[in-house]
């Protein structure tokens, strides 16, 4: 099953979501914004990864239905892509959006 545009939408809205959450969710943001600007990056990148590959763990174990990632390396692509919109929404949102004081 080939990955959608829908489904590479819905994980670009969340990497947006989630970094506008980081920057201006109160309590969230004062913990985040105390964060060196290269650790800020990370953080997101990594917690993006660990959503996309916990999803498709769980595909595989069966755990989840009706995910749009089969258990295969092809499966394995496709998760990637939806993690590079994830990547490029969250830290292209974070360059624009102004920083919380």
């Amino acid at each position: 099953m080939l990955i959608t545009i829908e489904q590479i939408f819905a994980f670009a809205l969340a990497g947006t979501t989630w970094s506008l959450a980081l920057e201006y969710f109160p309590k969230l943001n004062t913990w985040y914004n105390a964060l060196p600007d290269n650790t800020q990056r990370l953080f997101v990148l990594g917690s993006g990864l660990v959503v996309v590959l916990g999803v498709f763990g769980l595909n595989c174990v069966s755990f989840l239905f009706d995910l749009p990632w089969a258990c295969t390396l092809f499966g394995l692509k496709e998760a990637f892509v939806a993690y590079f919109a994830f990547v490029l929404t969250s830290q292209g949102t974070y360059l624009v959006t102004p920083k919380a004081s």
